[in-house]
């Protein structure tokens, strides 16, 4: 029940009907006992800038921004974060009297995946991403600036994957960043102590695994940004070749939960969060993600 005292937060995007982050949020609102709703306002790219400022003068409390407004928002806004201003990209917003600030959470959200699903992050580790796209960036400046030993990018388009690989290392000063041709992945693959599928192969029924079987080796981390199915074709194409594996529902919490500490100042209820998450996604709550 709402009444005039009611915190209200939002998604903004076009399409947001998708969205799983109202179910998220509001499970974690109700959990604790907040005077709080979430919502989802599908918001044209053209009145993108009108729907921020009038976020700010109706007084909610915080909004996620999604496709294909993140790059928008991170331009409009004047105070960011540093995830922000490595990606380009803002999906978090906070509103405080000093005004809006603009946050990346999805940085912070994949690292506590992994550090969930494997134990710990891509410290010291070789990692090879596929993708060079809005999450392939996320991911790829958060590996460089965790640490990584060496970060391999590959994509379809060699240009982008090029580009994101420079963007990495001039603004990080990582001195192992690099892009491989789709050809050369076969080489690299093995090689790397990470591997991360931050494309859209996996989402449709028929799809196949992006990377064979046979490339993947035991004692290898397999981090699929895909998530909605349990095991994705890129996971048991890794499992098979005896390589630990998670799916991107993790990533999707835990950028999510940063954003509840950013918003409330309270600490998440993140079993909860989760088992809203996996009764949205997969129809129950207690869904392995990882294996």
């Amino acid at each position: 029940m709402t009444d005039a005292e009611t915190r209200v937060f939002a998604i903004l995007g076009c399409p947001v009907r998708h969205s799983l982050s109202p179910r998220m949020h509001n499970a974690a609102f109700r959990h604790l006992g907040l005077n709080a709703i979430y919502v989802a306002f599908d918001v044209p790219v053209k009145e993108f800038a009108s729907a921020l400022r009038g976020a700010a003068v109706l007084g909610l409390g915080g909004v996620n921004i999604t496709i294909p407004h993140k790059q928008a928002a991170c331009r409009l806004l004047e105070r960011r974060d540093t995830g922000a201003e490595l990606t380009g990209a803002v999906n978090t917003i906070r509103f405080d009297e000093d005004g809006p600030q603009g946050y990346n959470t999805d940085l912070p959200g994949f690292l506590t995946a992994l550090e969930e699903s494997f134990g710990a992050g891509p410290r010291d580790r070789k990692v090879f991403l596929l993708g060079a796209g809005g999450a392939g960036r996320a991911v790829a400046f958060a590996c460089a600036t965790a640490g990584a030993s060496m970060l391999t990018i590959c994509d379809v388009d060699i240009i982008r994957a090029r580009e994101l690989a420079s963007e990495v290392a001039r603004k990080t000063g990582h001195p192992r960043v690099r892009s491989v041709p789709p050809e050369e992945k076969d080489a690299a693959v093995p090689e790397a102590d990470l591997v991360v599928n931050a494309t859209p192969v996996g989402m449709h029924d028929g799809d196949d695994s992006p990377i064979e079987s046979r490339l993947f080796r035991q004692q290898q981390w397999v981090y699929d940004v895909v998530y909605l199915r349990p095991t994705t074709p890129f996971m048991k194409a890794a499992a098979a070749a005896g390589a630990a594996t998670a799916n991107g529902l993790g990533m999707l919490l835990h950028q999510g939960a940063e954003a509840f500490r950013l918003w409330t100042g309270l600490e998440p209820p993140i079993p909860v969060m989760r088992r809203a998450l996996n009764a949205a996604v997969y129809g129950n709550d207690a869904v392995e993600t990882c294996g």
